[in-house]
């Protein structure tokens, strides 16, 4: 019976996932730190709880502040004797920017792993504007971005394209998706541009101010962020106004055989009714 792991199970992707496969009538075992089976990367007795009659997995990492690609590489080879087939690492489109960070290890790492492996890489999360960086406080997102572009992407978009990788990469019958996958939405956008569609659909106001780089690492510093998240968030959004993010990646169209849902299509989808 195939069985698909994920790892970061009650995160953006992962929960959406997990919901996605098991509608779909397909067994999915979704852990964190703690779910009813736990799992930590810190502590390699709870790996083999989650990996058994596993199939693939899909693996999202403890974050960009440190470096966990020497347990990441352990666990592929646990996994490897566990009888996993294929491995799927949600990464991130931009990982060039910062070559030496802790995302480029993990890359590095499944890489090398001794199972054939897929790296997704997508842009930012439309959801960041609802769940996580670019929500509005005080009707403001705060970020040194300029009027860089970015084609912001719909996680339902990158949970499409890993459930179709996993199961048909587990199919015998079924296409093989190994090495990377880049994704985007189909239209960069400004944070301005994207702010003020925000604000015409809920009638709520929303405005971006650019901030410098220096007072937004001040900032984050203040509350507390570790250096190694500071140092890449720095350097995403230094891409992005830099220009060097704004194009769009092909990825959706090539697994799903449709376009990637616009932004304009997110919105309405999902803050209209906010």
């Amino acid at each position: 019976m195939t069985a698909f792991l994920i790892l970061g199970g009650t995160g953006k992707v992962g929960r959406r996932l997990a919901t996605h496969l098991s509608s779909a009538g397909v067994s999915v075992r979704a852990v964190g730190r703690r779910t009813a089976i736990p799992f930590d990367w810190d502590d390699p007795t709870t790996w083999g709880a989650a990996l058994e009659d596993i199939t693939g997995i899909f693996i999202v990492g403890p974050g960009s502040a440190r470096d966990w690609s020497p347990a990441l590489a352990a666990f592929l080879n646990q996994a490897l004797d566990a009888g996993v087939t294929h491995a799927v690492l949600l990464s991130a489109r931009g990982v060039e920017f910062l070559p030496d960070g802790n995302v480029a290890r993990a890359e590095a790492a499944i890489a090398r792993a001794p199972i054939p492996q897929t790296i997704l890489r997508p842009t930012h999360f439309a959801q960041n504007f609802t769940e996580a960086m670019f929500v509005p406080r005080d009707g403001r997102v705060r970020a040194p971005l300029g009027e860089g572009l970015e084609p912001f992407i719909d996680v339902r978009d990158i949970v499409e394209v890993a459930a179709t990788v996993l199961i048909e990469s587990a199919s015998a019958a079924g296409t093989v998706h190994t090495g990377v996958i880049e994704l985007s939405g189909p239209r960069a956008l400004s944070m301005t541009r994207a702010l003020e569609m925000i604000a015409t659909a809920t009638g709520v106001p929303a405005r971006f101010d650019n901030e410098d780089e220096d007072t937004h690492r001040e900032t984050m510093r203040a509350a507390g962020v570790p250096e190694e998240y500071i140092r890449w968030r720095l350097a995403m959004l230094r891409g992005i106004r830099d220009g060097k993010d704004a194009y769009l990646s092909t990825g959706v169209r090539a697994v799903l055989g449709r376009e990637a849902t616009s932004f304009a299509e997110w919105i309405e989808r999902e803050m209209r009714t906010r």
